[in-house]
């Protein structure tokens, strides 16, 4: 392999766009470069918009709106030793985001495509495009065991590599202390919209306002921007009435300043659990789960499969979908019984070092050299 360091060129959105694949892809990318590789951006738009805010090299843009961006996406990756494609089925142009399939068929430089999105459930179609995409990469990279078990149960991965590598997280120095007097905190965060659920765990304080001291339940973050272009804070609205409705309005805070990593890893590092309601039973990845156990922080969440699986050890209670009587359980146990909460957080601090940017990236990393080492080989 050539003894030189490598570049990569990423297809993702980034900010100032503020989403999932933005922060992971600026995480991620950010590692590589401690570890010496060269990172470069093309960013993903729906339409032409504000400059790129990201610390990552800017080599282009594919704008959903603009077909000639295709062409000059493909030029760019082209010119790195590896590209890597964040793929969700929404963030692209055409029927379920179909154009990345464009992009793919004219790469001829070694790809990974990185599937953040893996449907139990998909359309037809959804099973097209993600079938063209696995086919159109060397290596698709799923989060977790559950998601690789999905792929193959019903997608066609053919010769393509799939590869399991978990969501990267900022591992937390330590846990804020507090006296015996303060609130508990049960948090939530991250971009608001419907599907996250927390109407069932504002219905649920009903059944905790007895604990002393009194927890309180915060919602940190804004209202995800497609949700308020489409419908404004109607959601963020329709939770405020619940929780007046429930007379619980001194039991849940809403807090939807925008905070950066420094700032939202103080305030997870204060929660005593973290509780993640989603009403999907398909999410296959959760980068608020990682970023909870990282923390070393006890979590509650639904059932789904990420879940399921990185709580499986000890670090949280899952509960069924959309109850809120399961979920005030859970919690007055984590809440009230002191050795069960320590217990949790002990082990999520046991799983926190493989979650680490540094071990995921390093694991890319070595993706990234098979991947070069195959391609210098002499066909």
């Amino acid at each position: 392999m050539r003894d030189t360091k490598i570049s990569y060129g990423f297809l993702s959105s980034a900010p100032p766009t503020r989403c999932g694949l933005a922060t992971f892809t600026a995480a991620l990318g950010a590692t590589l470069e401690d570890l010496g590789a060269d990172v470069s951006l093309v960013r993903v738009l729906d339409a032409p918009g504000e400059a790129s805010t990201s610390k990552l090299r800017s080599i282009g843009e594919l704008v959903a709106t603009d077909p000639s961006s295709i062409a000059r996406t493909i030029t760019a990756l082209n010119r790195c030793d590896v590209a890597i494609i964040q793929h969700e089925y929404g963030i692209y142009g055409g029927r379920d985001g179909d154009d990345i399939v464009k992009v793919l068929d004219g790469l001829f430089v070694p790809s990974i495509a990185i599937l953040h999105t893996v449907l139990q459930r998909p359309t037809p179609h959804q099973v097209e495009v993600l079938n063209a995409v696995i086919a159109g990469v060397d290596v698709a990279v799923v989060m977790t065991e559950a998601a690789a078990t999905t792929l193959s149960r019903l997608h066609e991965v053919g010769t393509t590599a799939v590869e399991v590598i978990p969501h990267g997280a900022t591992v937390s120095a330590g846990v804020i202390t507090r006296t015996p007097n303060d609130r508990p905190t049960i948090l939530t965060w991250g971009l608001i919209g419907p599907g996250k659920g927390i109407e069932w765990v504002i219905d649920a304080m009903v059944h905790l306002g007895d604990l002393v001291p009194a927890p309180q339940y915060v919602i940190a973050g804004q209202t995800h921007p497609k949700v308020l272009a489409l419908d404004g804070d109607t959601y963020r609205n329709s939770l405020m009435r619940r929780a007046a409705t429930n007379h619980v309005n001194h039991l849940v805070k809403f807090d939807n300043s925008y905070r950066d990593l420094a700032s939202l890893n103080r305030l997870i590092s204060r929660a005593d659990v973290v509780v993640l309601p989603y009403d999907s039973k398909d999410q296959a990845t959760s980068g608020v789960l990682v970023d909870a156990i990282a923390a070393g922080r006890p979590v509650v969440a639904t059932n789904f499969p990420h879940a399921e699986e990185l709580l499986a050890s000890g670090a949280g209670i899952t509960v069924p979908h959309r109850d809120s009587v399961a979920l005030a359980i859970a919690l007055r146990r984590v809440l009230s019984e002191p050795t069960l909460a320590a217990a949790m957080a002990d082990e999520a601090r046991v799983l926190a070092g493989e979650l680490s940017w540094r071990a995921v990236a390093a694991q890319f990393q070595g993706v990234a050299r098979r991947l070069i080492t195959y391609a210098d080989v002499p066909a």
